[in-house]
């Protein structure tokens, strides 16, 4: 009995070891998605109205509607996996989870258009170049423009908590940039490069710390751009360094610089990624707590979404800076681990690839659970890893 109990562990470690692709991973990613598919049926979806999943509460499969932030990451990850296989089984299964994010495009109370339609038809247009799916990006990007203050700068991120903040702008909306950069390749209008710009340099002067970690939340005044407030709301404490935070701020300088080559990008996602990395809360495995500040670490949740933006960032990093070998090491370094110590058993988490993802302690909500958008993030990191080669 020890001897097979080393074995599998051997085998596992060997397996995690060369993190590159290979086909037991591949099988692994499958079975889940398909666990997903066959979990997603049996939910009451509520007339329709819940179309794609989120995470597991109390047990459950958790199903959200178009409108959540979160929507666009199963069809997106469906993409990806398509990608990674060629099996057309998956793209069937993409634009059928794609397709009910469409009516999105015309959302305009929400900031999060690149989250919900860029990672679903974004990735369908990138793979299949259906001028439907192309129609459906630029009405979105227009949608999105909408909620761009030239007073600040900035596009608007929430529209709730308005006892709090009059004109909140949020790290996480670094990364629906993407979206209005995009935009303006395929329709040679500079209008969303500007405004994507504008949003980058706003955030860059006024989201970060001297020690390059950043808020999660600036509050502006809409009619003079003046900053009012500086929150953090998902983390420990207004002066903490929520760890998901830190990704979308690694993850968006590294794309911005990808679409600009404006110096000033590059160089703040290398200070982003040497305050990571020097941190003193960083555990050894480089698979963040929630919040680098937490107080009870190392008995705090971890928060592998967190990891899995970051080594994406990471391998797209590695291919602009002099700095690329450390980066691309770290990178591979959080996918072995990862891969060993939070990837789903097969058959477990109704589907789900990873578990211990975070989503916000402060609120009690999906606390060292699997969430979809680890999930999305980590077959793109796995796309990036063969992509991106030191």
């Amino acid at each position: 009995m020890i001897k097979y109990r080393l074995y599998i562990a051997t085998s596992l470690l060997l397996f995690c070891t060369n993190v590159t692709l290979g086909q037991k991973q591949i099988k692994l990613i499958e079975s889940q998605t398909d666990l997903m598919l066959s979990e997603i049926k049996k939910v009451d979806t509520k007339d329709g109205t819940l179309v794609t999943p989120r995470t597991i509460d109390d047990g459950k499969l958790k199903l959200v509607p178009s409108k959540d932030w979160t929507s666009g990451f199963f069809g997106g990850e469906l993409w990806y996996l398509y990608e990674l296989t060629g099996n057309e089984k998956w793209k069937n299964e993409a634009r059928a989870y794609t397709t009910p994010i469409e009516q999105e495009k015309l959302n305009g109370k929400t900031h999060d258009m690149g989250f919900k339609v860029y990672c679903s038809f974004g990735n369908a247009y990138r793979l299949e170049k259906k001028e439907s799916d192309k129609e459906i990006l630029i009405q979105a990007a227009n949608t999105l423009i909408t909620r761009f203050n030239p007073k600040v700068g900035a596009i608007r991120s929430w529209d709730h908590n308005k006892d709090k903040w009059d004109f909140p702008v949020i790290i996480d909306n670094m990364l629906n940039l993407e979206l209005l950069f995009e935009t303006t390749k395929i329709t040679g209008d500079s209008t969303y490069y500007n405004i994507a710009v504008t949003h980058a340099n706003t955030t860059l002067k006024n989201h970060f710390r001297p020690d390059n970690s950043c808020y999660h939340v600036i509050g502006y005044n809409p009619e003079t751009g003046e900053v009012e407030k500086k929150n953090t709301h998902q983390g420990y404490s207004h002066d903490s360094a929520w760890s998901r935070g830190q990704g979308w701020a690694i993850y968006g300088y590294t794309m911005c610089y990808r679409y600009t080559n404006d110096k000033r990008y590059l160089e703040q996602a290398e200070k982003v990624a040497t305050y990571l990395f020097n941190n003193k809360n960083m555990p050894n495995d480089l698979i963040p707590y929630w919040d680098f500040d937490a107080p009870e670490i190392p008995n705090e949740p971890r928060d592998v979404s967190a990891g899995t933006v970051i080594a994406s960032a990471l391998y797209e990093l590695s291919s602009y800076s002099k700095k690329g070998k450390d980066y691309h090491k770290k990178a591979e370094t959080m996918m072995k681990n990862i891969c060993k110590n939070y990837t789903s058993k097969k058959g477990t988490n109704l589907g789900f690839i990873l578990d211990h993802s975070t989503g916000s302690k402060p609120h009690k909500s999906e606390i060292d659970v699997p969430i979809i958008y680890a999930d999305y993030y980590y077959l793109e990191a796995l796309l990036r890893q063969k992509k991106y080669k030191i």
